[in-house]
């Protein structure tokens, strides 16, 4: 049947690295014209409240694992083969609703015009996601953090598709950046122009698991790129290529301080910047619905002691700043709450009250976070090996290895306050 030759050319292993890797122009072109909606404007329309339906048309593990929610949001997953055979089983249409607009889409966009197509044929109200999860995972949104009281501007950068935060720090003609994503390595430099301001700093807080660190892009650009000390000894390559931070360094951006502060745990090399002395970007130390989780460098068996050591960091490196102080991290999860100025940031003092994770005796938090941990990132330790330096890959296959969600934090579910 159609439906099987076409199965044996198309369908796929449920592996990230082989779904990403079709290519969107094997997919017949449909009949009829299909319309497309952007990325950005599928956001806006997410963000604004309206009530969307999204019929994803990836195989049922990707859509498990890494897919488009929202309270606002109908989520529908039929694999994008049973729509291929000219006869589409009248089940499968059954569960796409006939009285609303439905947005059809898939990994790249090519299955999803095709699919699209189909059904406008059968008299669906139709549209399909330009580009895909490819489309939507290319989102990258800024937002100035209003709570930021230091010298300058403090904007953060969110990444919705896999939770990712980043900061770009301004004043006086001079910037710096934290946690930067490779993929974007163009987009902060192109800011910093549109800001009329020199990009001096790129900043890592730590050797990431999840995404492909641009520190080392943007110091090729002639920004200096900005290691924690603490992190060399994993194995870093190019360590001597870049500038090393030990506990305690500042950094002047115009006449803002940036201070290096030493928070092990997730990581051996964990570091926090405090900004200013108003905002502690925390990377995957402390995020405002969680903590980290503890398991990722030193695997199961090394993950009670570094537990131990998160817990030390939290209590005697960031928990004793002023309540005030703004708690930023590098991830965000569907638990996290925004700000009122949209921003993914919170006081000390509110998660305190807010997280019991933050007022537990050592034992029992340790005991906590390895209670319900999450499955690790998807190709974590390549991820890993790529921001080492020990394994080069282009920039497409880097985009492609970061695709998915982040899964950097302890459950946010067993560590919130009841």
């Amino acid at each position: 049947m159609v439906v099987e030759l076409l199965c044996e050319l198309f369908c796929i292993p449920v592996r990230y690295s082989e779904v990403y890797n079709m290519d969107a122009d094997d997919f017949p072109t449909p009949d009829v014209e299909v319309e497309t909606i952007e990325p950005e404007a599928l956001k806006g329309r997410i963000d604004a409240g309206e009530d969307l339906t999204l019929l994803d048309t990836r195989m049922g593990s990707d859509y498990e694992e890494w897919r488009i929610d929202g309270e606002n949001v109908t989520s529908i997953n039929v694999p994008y083969y049973e729509f291929l055979d000219d006869e589409i089983d009248e089940d499968v249409l059954d569960r796409i609703p006939e009285d609303r607009e439905v947005t059809v889409l898939c990994a790249k966009g090519g299955a999803s015009e095709y699919v699209a197509g189909e059904l406008a044929e059968r008299g669906y109200d139709v549209n399909h996601l330009e580009d895909g999860m490819n489309g939507w995972a290319g989102i990258y949104e800024t937002v100035e953090v209003t709570g930021y009281d230091g010298a300058g501007t403090l904007l953060q950068y969110q990444r919705p598709s896999s939770g990712c935060l980043g900061y770009l720090l301004y004043d006086d003609g001079e910037a710096a950046v934290i946690d930067p994503l490779r993929a974007f390595t163009d987009r902060y430099l192109d800011d910093a122009d549109d800001l009329g301001v020199e990009l001096r700093y790129a900043f890592d807080t730590h050797v990431h698991a999840d995404h492909i660190s641009g520190v080392r892009d943007l110091d090729e650009a002639g920004v200096e790129g900005v290691i924690p000390a603490a992190a060399v000894d994993r194995g870093v390559t190019y360590a001597d290529e870049l500038t090393q931070a030990e506990d305690g360094d500042t950094f002047a951006v115009g006449d803002a301080v940036i201070e290096t502060v030493a928070t092990p745990g997730h990581t051996t090399g964990m570091t926090s910047y405090l900004v200013d002395e108003s905002l502690l970007a925390t990377g995957d130390g402390l995020f405002i619905e969680s903590v980290a989780r503890p398991d990722l460098e030193e695997g199961d068996d090394g993950a009670p002691d570094a537990a131990r050591t998160l817990y030390e960091s939290l209590q005697e490196r960031v928990l004793p700043l002023p309540d005030d102080t703004l708690i930023g991290g590098a991830h965000f999860s569907d638990a996290a709450v925004p700000a009122d100025d949209g921003t993914y940031t919170a006081p000390i003092g509110d998660l305190v009250e807010e997280m019991d994770a933050l007022t537990m005796e050592e034992d029992a938090f340790v005991e906590l976070i390895l209670s319900d941990m999450p499955p690790r990132p998807a190709n974590y330790e390549d991820i890993i090996a790529t921001n080492l330096g020990q394994k080069a890959v282009d920039d497409d296959e880097a985009f492609t290895l970061e695709l998915g969600p982040n899964n950097c934090a302890a459950s946010q579910e067993s560590l919130a306050d009841d």
